[in-house]
């Protein structure tokens, strides 16, 4: 199967490992892949890709969602990652960049909401303290 044939966002089945991922775009001879739910893309073989099956689209999908309930746990002092940073009251800046990680987290891309937390924690140092 030759992947021109896919948009992007087709949840395909890699045979090489085993796993369903998104359908990005080519790279080269390469098709990109990236997994359910967020996270880094790999290089499949694009003749070998086939339609997941709806079984291997729901277990990618539960994949995705215990990820998820793992990362999204309540904050344990000490334990895990820190607790994001909170924007200031009135300030446009901190709502905005609040806004973009909100946005960025309700689309499971958690490098986004990552780049969001850390411009935040930055401002709120330079501005507000």
């Amino acid at each position: 199967m030759h992947d021109t044939q896919h948009e992007p966002g087709a949840l395909l089945y890699d045979p090489a490992t085993d796993k369903v991922g998104e359908y990005q775009d080519r790279s080269g001879p390469y098709a990109m892949l990236r997994p359910v739910g967020g996270g880094r893309e790999w290089q499949a073989d694009p003749a070998t890709l086939q339609p997941a099956t709806a079984e291997q689209r729901l277990s990618a999908g539960v994949r995705a969602a215990n990820r998820r309930a793992r990362t999204d746990a309540p904050f344990m002092v000490g334990i895990g990652t820190p607790r994001p940073p909170a924007p200031e009251p009135d300030c446009a800046e901190c709502d905005d960049l609040a806004s973009k990680r909100d946005s960025a987290r309700a689309a499971h891309d958690w490098s986004a909401e990552t780049d969001a937390n850390v411009l935040l924690r930055g401002h709120r140092r330079e501005r507000h303290e």
